[in-house]
């Protein structure tokens, strides 16, 4: 009498497809904005339906990179904690990462 196991073929392909998926994630990573807090994040976490919303309610001119690396970090913190369910800029950016590498890996269904 023995133990019939099934399915570890279909592990073997995920666990292939998983490494894959890392190994082109391997290295610096260029994510756009609209990539890394698509809708759905910015809809969970702040109090915006949208990138561009969320942009145009702090106040600041936000059309571009530059733009942005522009604005004081303590005035975009102190907007992030006060509209997000985040303390600062870099805690939603290390939330957002981690989504985006999911996503990426195929670990967000």
């Amino acid at each position: 009498m023995g133990v019939r196991l099934e399915g570890f073929d279909e592990m073997r392909r995920k666990l292939h497809d998983l490494a894959n998926r890392a190994e082109r994630l391997d290295g610096e990573q260029k994510v756009r904005f609209e990539d890394l807090f698509p809708t759905d994040f910015i809809r969970r976490f702040t109090d915006f339906l949208t990138l561009d919303k969320m942009f145009a309610a702090s106040g600041f001119k936000v059309e571009s990179a530059e733009d942005f690396e522009k604005i004081p970090d303590d005035a975009w913190d102190a907007f992030i904690e006060k509209n997000t369910l985040f303390e600062n800029w870099e805690e939603m950016q290390t939330k957002a990462v981690e989504e985006w590498t999911a996503r990426q890996l195929g670990l967000d269904d």
